[in-house]
This record gives structure tokens, C-alpha cells and sequence, in this order.
């Protein structure tokens, strides 16, 4: 994983000093970027430069004394099972996959209970307050829902199925407070470092009953990709670039996060290298469209919960992490009068463009985001 670290920060500082580069990350649901109001406050974007993926956190920085508040609503789906970057046939994983846990009682030799879909979605609250023009801090609190469905094949062996069931968890997600910290600033290019720490609030230890091989619903803890958080204290770090000219705007961040150690169940999660780079254009002084890439690599779980254990392959922390590049779409509204005036409204719809699973997951299909923000 250091490795895949130094590799991204790499591949992020050249993106940064290429003025034409296009692309971005998802998972940290939009930043405050924001109008400044002030003429005579230094080092702040003008209106018709303020724009880009909603996407991508630490793009802006708040003028001093100014407060965001936002939300937003985030969806991602997974459909269909994948070894690397080929996909697997559910019958042929129920009867070739070896199952971890054989050995113990009641475990078959290979996986029967394969995962159908599973869907997330996130409710995102973020408050934003300039410190200084140069020092912006902020906090964002998650409500996450998940459910996945899946299929139990009758028995040790053999390709007869039992029946399906759904598992669903939700509830209050890992709280991320921070900065976002202005480096430079040079007319419309700047470089800004943001340091965040993803707080242990969100639960490690759901529940819910699944339909095993044996025709039985035992209630046991759910596996780790339905977990609400990470148990352990995460860093959070991110480099972003941005620069314009006219109507365009352009960009590039590098990004991570850093698992501070195994959680009270024994295993941590797989720390995280994100390069994204974008690009975005304002037609109008009330609307803009952008398009960015984002290419991601996450480790593997290491350690493991003696809790979570079964024949299907998320009770196996090796079916973790892998290698992801998404493109995205996106567009933003600003209405310059109404009763929406001053509000900013935007969305963001994301496709995987290549995928390489370690060991057997679920394949990501789509995911989207749409955002609301309003300055005080």
C-alpha cells in the first residue's frame, strides 16, 4: 500500500503541473466554493471563476468570517461478482470458490451465499467557516444507509438455490472534521493542502439474520463492506491544484486516507490513494457542466473479526480493496434571482471505466451525488 501511495502522489504532482489536465474523486461530497462578495478581500475567485466538480473537496477557500452550510445525497450501486477485472458467474463462485471458514462447524468448502447487488446511500451535512482568507475549517457529519441482496445455494455443494435474502444496516457514519489551508495563489491558479481526521463515530458491530445453506436464518454480524464505519481514527490528506482562464476551469488533487491502526474488532481497512483531475465550463453567470476522471487503489483488510464468518465472500477481509477509475459528469446551478438566490444546487453522476477487484466482490455500477449550499 505505500507503494500505491507514493505512486499517486507521483502521478498527482504531475497532473499538477500540466495546465490542460481533466479529472477528479467522489467520495468526499463537494466542497464550499463559494462567491466573494468583497472586491477589496485578497486572494478569492471572483463569481464567473468559481466553478467545478461538486465532487472534489478542498477546490476553494471561504473568506474570513463567512459560514457554508450544505448536504447532499449520495447513491452508489454494485451489481454482479468480480475476480480481478473479469466477472463471475454466480453458480460457477457457489461451487469453485473456496470458503475461508471450511473447517469449523456448519462451513461448507466453497461460497453459498453469493451476493446479488448491494446499494449505499449517504446523506451528507457540512458546515464550512472561513477562519482567515487563507485558513478554512469544516466538518461534515454522514447518515448511511446500505442493503445488499443475496442468493443461498441448498447445501455443501451442487448448484440447487435455496432462496434470497436482504441484509440492510444504517445509521450515523465516521464524522470527518478539518482545514483546507491556501499554499499559493497567483491570479487564477492556486495550491491548497487540506488536513482532515475521519472520526471513529460510525458502528463496526451490525447485525441481521441471513438464510444459510442449511435452510436456517441465523442472526450474526453483518460483514465489513455493511459496516457504518472504519473503528479506527483516519487521516485524511489532499493536495489540490486549480487553475482558469475565461469561462474554463481546470484542476488536479491528490488524496488519501490513513488508518491509524487496528479497531476494538480487530482488523483495520485498507488505506486509500485517490488522483482526480477535472475540468468545467460556465456558459453563464448561473450554470456550469464539468467532467473529470478518478483513479483509486485501496488495500485489503488486514486482521480480521472473529465475528464475522460464513460462506460468502464479504466475511473474507482478503475480498477487499482493489483498483477503480471512474468518470464523471456533473453540473451546477447558482439562480441569480428567485427564491433560490444565492443558493448553489448541483449534481454529479459517476461510471466505472475499469475495475480490478482483489479476490471475489461485487462489480460497482454506478454512483451519483446531488448537493445544496447556501453562504451565510
Amino acid at each position: 500500500m505505500t507503494r500505491n501511495w507514493m505512486m499517486a502522489l507521483a502521478m498527482g504532482a504531475g497532473l499538477m503541473t500540466s495546465a490542460g489536465a481533466a479529472q477528479a474523486q467522489m467520495m468526499d461530497h463537494g466542497d464550499g466554493t463559494m462567491m466573494h462578495e468583497a472586491k477589496d478581500k485578497p486572494g478569492m475567485h471572483m463569481h464567473m471563476q468559481m466553478h467545478g466538480p461538486i465532487g472534489v473537496m478542498g477546490r476553494h477557500l471561504m473568506p474570513e468570517g463567512k459560514v457554508m452550510l450544505g448536504y447532499s445525497f449520495g447513491m452508489m450501486q454494485m451489481d454482479g461478482l468480480a475476480t480481478g477485472t473479469s466477472r463471475l458467474d454466480p453458480t460457477v463462485a457457489a461451487t469453485t470458490v473456496p470458503n475461508r471458514f471450511f473447517g469449523l462447524p456448519m462451513q461448507p468448502p466453497t461460497l453459498r451465499v453469493i451476493p446479488e447487488e448491494m446499494d449505499m446511500q449517504m446523506h451528507m451535512f457540512s458546515a464550512m467557516y472561513g477562519a482567515s482568507d487563507r485558513v478554512t475549517l469544516m466538518a461534515m457529519v454522514p447518515y448511511i444507509e446500505k442493503s445488499m441482496t443475496a442468493t443461498t445455494y441448498a447445501g455443501p455443494a451442487g448448484t440447487r438455490i435455496l432462496g434470497s435474502n436482504k441484509m440492510r444496516s444504517e445509521g450515523l457514519g465516521d464524522i470527518t472534521v478539518g482545514a483546507v489551508i491556501g499554499l499559493y495563489k497567483q491570479g487564477r491558479t492556486s495550491l491548497n493542502m487540506g488536513i482532515g481526521a475521519s472520526l471513529p463515530t460510525g458502528s463496526i458491530s451490525e447485525t441481521g439474520r441471513m438464510l444459510s445453506p442449511m435452510g436456517t436464518t441465523p442472526e450474526m454480524r453483518m460483514a465489513y463492506g455493511m459496516q457504518l464505519g472504519s473503528g479506527t481514527l483516519d487521516l485524511k490528506p489532499s493536495l489540490t491544484w486549480t487553475s482558469g482562464k475565461g469561462r474554463l476551469n481546470w484542476g488536479a488533487q491528490v488524496s488519501g486516507v490513513i488508518r491509524s491502526g487496528d479497531n476494538s474488532a480487530g482488523y483495520t481497512l485498507g488505506d486509500v490513494a485517490s488522483v482526480t483531475a477535472w475540468a468545467s465550463y460556465k456558459p453563464s453567470p448561473w450554470f456550469s457542466y464539468s467532467a473529470r476522471l478518478e483513479a483509486t487503489t485501496q488495500g485489503r483488510i488486514r486482521g480480521i473479526d472473529p465475528f464475522i464468518r460464513g460462506p460468502m465472500p464479504g466475511s473474507d477481509p482478503a475480498n477487499y480493496g482493489g483498483e477503480t477509475v471512474t468518470a464523471y459528469l456533473g453540473a451546477e446551478l447558482t439562480p441569480p434571482s428567485g427564491a433560490l438566490k444565492g443558493h448553489r444546487i448541483g449534481m454529479e453522476v459517476g461510471l466505472p471505466a475499469y475495475q480490478k477487484v482483489n479476490g471475489v466482490q461485487l462489480r460497482r455500477d454506478w454512483s451519483a451525488m446531488v448537493s445544496w449550499r447556501k453562504a451565510f
